[in-house]
């Protein structure tokens, strides 16, 4: 195939721009207009056009993109626009930007001038500076010239870093780079906006009838006991966590406290209701981003816009202000986004996998038949904290099993272990949850000791030494490098040291980004286990995705599940193929027992 690199130049203004809508707004509304575009084919001089958007395709059809991989640094922007406004796919999609996000983690950072520079490979221009408020017709001649250098040396500079990147990615993240982006550039998701305004105004009439119920003033409602209080009137246990200043548990009604934010996406509207009055929220997430979805039907279908590599750990995250990773579960959004016509939905979700992936990792052998059995993992737990056989474990017996598996698995403590089953409508005394985890620990003793050893591993990484961990041939640690995984990419910790937390101890941190902020991140045995499991796990997901893809539309991935577009008559041998693909086993990971749940429908939230 041949290589096409491609840079679009366009309008923008200080009311329209990029820092004032997103991607999908930009390029979709009416005042978008092309500057000029700049094509490399292969090692060729890049070519500049500047004409009308009828002239611009002309110009563009003359390559064969069907047929050639569309490059680009951020493609999502650039395929974008090539698809939507000039009908024009190409058939692969690479993206510098993506690609360097994989390898770099914050150690480069994402932009064209950065990357550039860091490799050497020459300077970006700002020429793009000059053009804010101006369209097509208003560049001079000598303007023109100048935006062609600028929009030609940004194409060189892009494939001269595809180069240098290429190289390091494995061919299968290409692969899902280019499945990723097809998500957003080829839209098929269909929304439906009657369900969207039937659910904005309910939402906002429910939010309105609450906020009038409640009876606490600012006062009341700022008062940590009299907040619980209302929450637990409401059968919500508050969240807590263990303040930094203290070392005690205390309730996390914070701003920042990412688990008092999600009850703003609570199934009962009084507690969004509750929760938006103490942090002086406006809009619930729920009616903003039913407007926003409102808005998108309106331009047409749903891109599904996910931020390839978004965690360390490689799993995806949301973009463009849309954030489909943390949708409610019975939103109505979900039931707004339909299948094509004649087409039908299929959600498939990989059953317990960061659990199978942990026991599988730390070789405890026993939880690894036992979920290769398909035997009912969260009874033998209880079983073993009850003392008593599996068949007599009861319902909320076995939901404290449950909570166990997948909470205890990464050196929770029993006071975390304890407010989260608090968060659930479970209270059990502290002594309780000291037993159970102690419990949980001699149970599967191969589970602590990878803690232990991945604490050895970060000593061995400051070091620029190599450690083991975990099953032999699947992770590597490479000195200062990081751990490598099954795909070739690593987990890094930036900077890893040691510093003094604030009651004096030492502890081993490491350098992260929050927004455009350099922050220390703590890190530990049972945290870097958390991050390799979930590592694994995504690497595992991007197999099954790909698998699916090779005979249906897959149209997003949220966590551990992939939904795919399917014609209807096919529905149910598509549903059996893609439950072969979710329980197909890696070659590098034949012993890992993989499940999965499926259900399908005409809509993404009706998919059973």
């Amino acid at each position: 195939m041949d290589l096409l690199t491609i840079d679009f130049e366009t309008f923008y203004s200080r009311e329209y721009g990029l820092n004032k809508l997103t991607t999908e707004e930009y390029i979709r509304d009416k005042r978008f207009e092309v500057i000029g575009v700049s094509v490399k084919k292969n090692n060729d001089a890049t070519e500049w056009f500047s004409g009308t958007m009828k002239q611009t395709k002309k110009w563009l059809e003359q390559y064969d993109w069907s047929n050639s991989i569309g490059l680009a640094h951020n493609a999502m922007f650039d395929m974008a626009i090539l698809s939507w406004h000039f009908d024009i796919k190409p058939k692969k999609i690479a993206d510098t930007l993506c690609m360097a996000r994989a390898l770099h983690s914050i150690e480069v950072g994402g932009s064209l001038h950065a990357l550039t520079q860091y490799y050497g490979l020459g300077k970006k221009g700002t020429e793009v500076l000059n053009a804010l408020g101006k369209k097509r017709l208003d560049f001079t001649a000598e303007e023109m010239e100048a935006y062609a250098g600028y929009c030609v040396n940004d194409v060189e500079l892009t494939h001269k870093l595809f180069a240098v990147l290429a190289p390091k990615v494995p061919v299968i993240e290409l692969n899902l780079i280019d499945l990723t982006l097809r998500m957003f550039t080829e839209p098929v998701v269909e929304l439906n906006k009657f369900v969207l305004q039937e659910h904005l105004f309910a939402v906002k009439e429910n939010k309105q009838r609450l906020m009038n119920m409640i009876s606490f003033g600012k006062k009341e409602l700022m008062s940590n006991e009299k907040f619980a209080e209302a929450l637990r009137e409401h059968g919500v246990e508050p969240p807590t966590k263990i303040s930094a200043r203290t070392g005690k548990e205390t309730y996390a009604f914070a701003k920042a406290d990412e688990d008092f934010k999600k009850l703003l996406d609570h199934e009962d509207e009084r507690v969004q209701a509750l929760v938006s009055a103490r942090l002086g929220v406006k809009s619930t997430i729920e009616e903003t981003r039913t407007q926003r979805f409102i808005e998108i039907a309106d331009r047409g279908t749903l891109p599904i816009p996910l931020r390839y590599y978004a965690a360390h750990t490689g799993r995806w995250g949301g973009d463009d202000k849309v954030n489909l990773q943390n949708l409610p579960r019975k939103s109505a959004i979900k039931f707004a986004m339909e299948a094509p016509v004649g087409y039908k939905m299929i959600d498939s979700d990989s059953s317990q996998i960061e659990a199978r992936t942990l026991a599988w990792l730390a070789q405890q052998d026993d939880l690894v038949d036992a979920f290769d059995r398909g035997e009912d993992v969260y009874k033998i737990m209880a079983s073993a904290i009850y003392g008593k056989p599996v068949e007599d474990i009861t319902g909320d017996e076995r939901f404290v099993g449950k909570t166990t598996i997948l909470g205890a698995g990464y050196g929770m403590g029993a006071a975390k272990f304890r407010a989260q089953l608090k968060t659930f409508g479970v209270d059990l005394p502290q002594e309780e949850c000291t037993r159970i985890i102690t419990v949980y620990r001699n149970t599967y003793p191969m589970i602590p000791k990878l803690w232990y050893q991945a604490g050895d591993a970060l000593k061995a990484m400051m070091q620029e030494a190599t450690a083991p961990l975990g099953r032999d041939g699947i992770l590597t640690v490479e000195g200062r490098v990081g751990i490598r995984l099954p795909n070739g990419f690593y987990i890094k910790y930036p900077n890893l040291r040691q510093q003094l937390n604030e009651d004096g101890r030492n502890e081993m941190v490491y350098d992260t980004k929050r927004g455009k902020t350099t922050i220390p991140n703590r890190i530990y045995g049972g945290k870097v286990v958390e991050n390799v499991c979930q590592a694994v796990a995504r690497i595992v997901i991007g197999e099954q995705m790909l698998n699916i893809a090779k005979k249906y539309r897959v149209v997003m991935t949220v966590h551990d599940a992939v939904c795919c577009v399917v014609p209807e008559h096919e529905e149910q041998t598509a549903k059996e193929y893609v439950e072969m693909c979710m329980r197909m086993r890696p070659k590098w990971a034949l012993e890992l027992p993989l499940d999965c749940e499926s259900g399908s429908g005409d809509s993404y939230g009706g998919c059973k």
